[in-house]
């Protein structure tokens, strides 16, 4: 049994490690829904349509609140 005090004079038995039995296989299938088809397919105006409102609408969203937040800061003064 390996105590305390033969780890610390250096005297406890050593374990050698055993190297894995093989390297782990690839997955056979894509690891999940967001991964790239390896077919890759051109883009169509529907992705330029969704790319833009992704980008395009939090934008307006927020010029229109930065907006709305002047003028109720401005219309509460009165």
């Amino acid at each position: 049994m390996t105590t305390a005090e033969h780890i610390i004079a250096g005297d406890a038995p050593t374990t050698r490690l055993r190297p894995a039995a093989g390297t782990p296989k690839p997955a056979q299938q894509p690891a999940g829904p967001f991964e790239v088809a390896a077919e890759a397919q051109k883009p169509t105006v529907r992705d330029a349509l969704v790319t833009g409102l992704l980008v395009i609408y939090p934008a307006f969203a927020a010029v229109a609140a930065i907006i709305a937040g002047l003028f109720l800061a401005g219309a509460s003064g009165v």
